[in-house]
């Protein structure tokens, strides 16, 4: 795409997907095979955008170690260290100087999209706007921000989350602005896009354009929608050019999946890791080593590497940290998150906790 490169901020620590992120920034922990990130990067590069700048803070380091350069993926990237917080715009403004073209694509780094990402742009020079936010619409937006926008779709106001929202469209994590808005947000300082960027363009008489669509959109903040998220990538629901044959379950290299087991839900199995005789994976993520013994239910769950869930164990809804041990006919259910190396004793104790 001539003229537009992007932007991946991926900056934040995940705190609502501890444990998993105590080992790994969320855009890293494995999703549907790979690194969620890889998604993202897999269709950035599908709409013919070839250099990206990627914002990172906690554990920076983890972006450059596996993605290096991007030649892999047919890429240029590129790293900016944000040594302080500094909110959304704050985090766009601190990439500037990696900057080349007259557009420019920002991305939140843990929205799962199907938007036209060509559509975005050519919404953005159509309407010669400044900014083009993705507004996407949602059965429920009062637990977002609202967006109303006019017969034009010309952006109107920019609302804080309210029992009763006037328009059902949100602002969905992804944006083109001209090259010239990034230059003049303030360096150097926490800075909002919603809160003081967007309204202050408004105010200015700037042109902010909404590109409206209803196709797949998730934010993978938590542990239930990042489950999801993975399961719908296995399945072909939402797309990426990582994911080379949609399925039932995607089991990855040198692991051991019993013929008695049952696989289903869109489950992602990781490398090396033991599926016994007998047990479940519904929905299920079992990242790289796990072991899941006899009998066994694991369903929308996420197991950490290298843990180990023994025989006739249940597991609905349940977050295991890295290592941790999950004793026979445990069960672990509504959201209950077993911290890294924990081990949890056998005779059928019901969690439903952190342990």
């Amino acid at each position: 795409m001539h003229g537009v490169e992007a932007v991946v901020l991926v900056g934040g620590k995940g705190t609502r997907l501890r444990p998993l992120t105590l080992s790994a920034p969320k855009p890293m922990l494995p999703t549907a095979g790979v690194p969620f990130l890889t998604h993202l990067l897999s269709r950035i590069k599908e709409a013919g955008i070839t250099h990206v700048v990627l914002g990172t803070s906690y554990k920076a380091e983890v972006f450059e170690e596996y993605f290096g350069d991007g030649s892999r993926l047919g890429l240029e990237l590129e790293y900016v260290v944000e040594e302080v917080p500094l909110d959304t715009a704050g985090a766009i403004r601190n990439v500037a100087d990696k900057l080349r073209e007259p557009d420019v694509m920002v991305f939140n780094g843990d929205i799962l999209s199907g938007v036209d990402l060509t559509g975005i742009v050519d919404t953005h020079r159509k309407h010669e706007a400044d900014v083009t936010l993705h507004l996407v619409k949602v059965q429920d937006p009062r637990a977002f921000g609202c967006v109303p926008t006019d017969d034009e779709g010309r952006v109107q106001a920019f609302l804080e989350k309210t029992e009763n929202p006037p328009t059902d469209q949100i602002n969905a994590g992804c944006y083109v602005f001209r090259r010239e808005v990034i230059d003049a947000i303030p360096a150097g300082r926490p800075v909002s896009v919603e809160r003081e960027t967007f309204p202050g363009l408004l105010e200015a008489g700037k042109r902010l354009q909404g590109h409206v669509d209803a196709t797949y959109w998730l934010d993978l903040g938590k542990p239930e929608a990042f489950v999801q998220g993975s399961a719908d990538l296995v399945r072909g629901v939402a797309p990426s050019a990582a994911v080379a044959q949609p399925g039932d379950y995607l089991v990855l290299e040198g692991s051991a999946v019993h013929a008695g087991a049952t696989l289903k839900g869109g489950s992602t199995v990781g490398a090396n890791c033991t599926v016994a005789d007998g047990a479940v994976l519904d929905g299920a993520i079992l990242f790289d080593g796990a072991v899941v013994g006899e009998g066994a239910v694991v369903e929308r769950s996420i197991v950490g590497a290298g843990a180990l869930v023994q025989a006739g164990a249940v597991l609905k809804d349940a977050v295991v940290g890295d290592s941790a041990v999950i004793g026979a006919r445990c069960e672990l259910i509504g959201g209950a998150r077993v911290w890294p190396g924990v081990v949890l004793p056998e005779a059928g104790v019901r969690f439903s906790t952190d342990a």
